[in-house]
């Protein structure tokens, strides 16, 4: 793991190099708050061409709605407007009274997942969990770990607790429906359960100047599997996935998506693939936005999600789901138990 923190690292000092070049001094007043915010995304936004946005006509559009007697919060609603137009979970405009978010990413799709619903109909509450993971075995004897976030650090021992658990299982199912994101590093440590030699885990590609097209060569990132004498698991994995699976979660399953016992099951990820980077404007608000792309192993762009394993897609029956059934875990489980 410390070659790959050393790998992003030395992309955030690169980031942070070609942020220094002809950034102008902007007025704290609405005009200049809004140029230097449109600017920023202009030079440093790693998206636009490949979302197919036109900045410059996204500047005519907004501009013409600023007056400059406006108080700050219309300013505020403004920018955080234009800002959508990117529609991009990971741009975010902070102020003191409120911060931006794009949600259609996820809001304009089912669900899929409920979380009383396993733990009640599957577990009866009666579930294992360690530092926030869940898990325990379902029926026909299949293995269950919940992630909900990958903002939660598991050690070694923990994780050979919980393979070790799960040892007698035929195959498991990885649920990282609504996780909406974390640690890149604890994506690393989890996936290093499953693969055998050392893995291309993807491509990383950060801007290297103000032009929409100036971007470095990708570097290359690799996994390890984890070493002796901690567990690793050689059987069947499904990873349960819907919208709401984004930015380390959705690399994770992008990772996943070329481990050979691993399917993919469930619906599209919502995307996230921009490591996000920040910035201030000369009133002190705070942006965050996509500086730089992470690409899957075959130098693909996962901002849009990771679909399903062909003839994998299913979606949470929400009227079976009233029964106790989710649709979703039923599909994993009977993926495992046919033979492929």
């Amino acid at each position: 793991m410390t070659k790959l923190r050393h790998i992003f690292s030395t992309i955030v000092v690169a980031i942070s190099l070609t942020g220094c070049h002809e950034l102008p001094d902007y007025d704290n007043d609405v005009q200049g708050n809004f140029d230097a915010l449109w600017s920023i995304i202009d030079q440093h936004y790693c998206f636009l061409d490949s979302k197919g946005i036109d900045w410059n006509e996204i500047y005519k559009v907004y501009s013409a709605r600023l007056n400059p007697s406006m108080s700050r919060e219309e300013l505020f609603n403004v920018c955080s407007d234009m800002l959508d137009e990117l529609r991009d979970g990971h741009v975010n405009l902070s102020a003191s009274f409120n911060t931006s978010y794009y949600r259609r990413w996820w809001s304009d799709y089912p669900q899929n997942y409920q979380e009383r619903l396993v733990e009640e109909y599957y577990f009866n509450f009666n579930y294992r969990s360690i530092g926030g993971v869940n898990f325990g075995i379902l029926h026909d004897n299949i293995g269950y770990i919940r992630y909900p976030s990958f903002d939660m650090a598991l050690g070694d021992g923990n994780w050979d607790a919980i393979f070790v658990h799960l040892a007698t299982c035929d195959g498991i199912i990885i649920d990282v429906r609504d996780n909406g994101g974390g640690a890149i590093s604890n994506v690393e440590t989890l996936v290093s359960r499953f693969i055998t030699s050392r893995t291309l885990a993807g491509y990383i590609s950060h801007k290297t100047g103000p032009g929409h097209s100036d971007f470095s060569e990708p570097y290359a990132y690799y996994f390890q599997p984890t070493a002796e004498p901690h567990i690793r698991w050689i059987k069947p994995v499904v990873v349960l996935t819907n919208r709401s699976t984004y930015s380390a979660a959705n690399n994770f399953v992008a990772v996943m998506n070329h481990v050979p016992t691993a399917t993919i099951m469930g619906a599209t990820t919502g995307g996230g693939s921009g490591m996000p980077f920040s910035s201030e404007l000369p009133c002190g608000w705070g942006i965050r936005f996509s500086a730089c792309s992470l690409l899957d192993a075959k130098g693909v762009s996962t901002e849009n999600g990771v679909a399903p394993t062909p003839g994998c897609e299913v979606d949470l029956d929400p009227v079976l789901a009233l029964d106790g059934i989710d649709t979703m875990i039923e599909a994993a489980i009977a993926h495992i138990c046919t033979p492929q």
